[in-house]
């Protein structure tokens, strides 16, 4: 707020002063208001309404068994994933990308398809696996640090019968 002259606060010219400072704080409170209402707007009108089918993807192999996975690698796009999907071919899937080995943490909120999520080292090795219930808010974590998790239709390792454990290749794993 931009402060007044010496002369705005002349005895005779208080309560016109003090009327100013209102109105400006005023005006700077509608302001701010303003302000952080079109930045909830715009965080809500930037989130995802629908499935995200766009993303990058990447060729990744389970034995002999080939994945199309979408790659969701910005803060948003993990945090869309695999929400509002009504179908997904039983090849595809989606690989989270994180900046650094950490617990990794899932659930399924707007999320219609039911999912097994891998929980992949660097290297590839999935160290444990997990079956998730559509929408729900049940947390699903890995059992240690992981970069990566992969989603895939619930069953679809089962079939393959692919197990922690068993690596998965592909360019973003990294070979030790």
């Amino acid at each position: 707020m931009k402060a007044l002259p010496m002369t705005d606060l002349h005895p005779a010219r208080a309560p016109q002063a003090r009327t100013a400072r209102v109105m400006s704080l005023s005006f700077a409170r509608r302001a701010a208001l303003a302000a952080a209402t079109a930045l909830l707007h715009a965080g809500g009108a930037a989130a995802q309404e629908g499935p995200q089918l766009n993303l990058q993807r990447v060729e990744l192999t389970a034995g002999m068994h080939r994945i199309d996975a979408q790659v969701a690698l910005a803060p948003q796009e993990r945090q869309t994933g695999l929400m509002h999907r009504k179908e997904m071919p039983q090849h595809e899937g989606m690989l989270f990308v994180f900046e650094q080995p950490a617990q990794q943490c899932f659930w399924m909120k707007n999320t219609l398809l039911p999912l097994t999520a891998a929980f992949v080292e660097d290297d590839g090795t999935i160290v444990n696996l997990a079956d998730m219930k559509p929408q729900t808010l049940d947390s699903h974590c890995s059992a240690k640090p992981v970069r990566y998790v992969l989603e895939m239709n619930q069953g679809w390792f089962a079939r393959k019968g692919i197990k922690a454990g068993a690596k998965l290749s592909g360019a973003l794993f990294r070979r030790p």
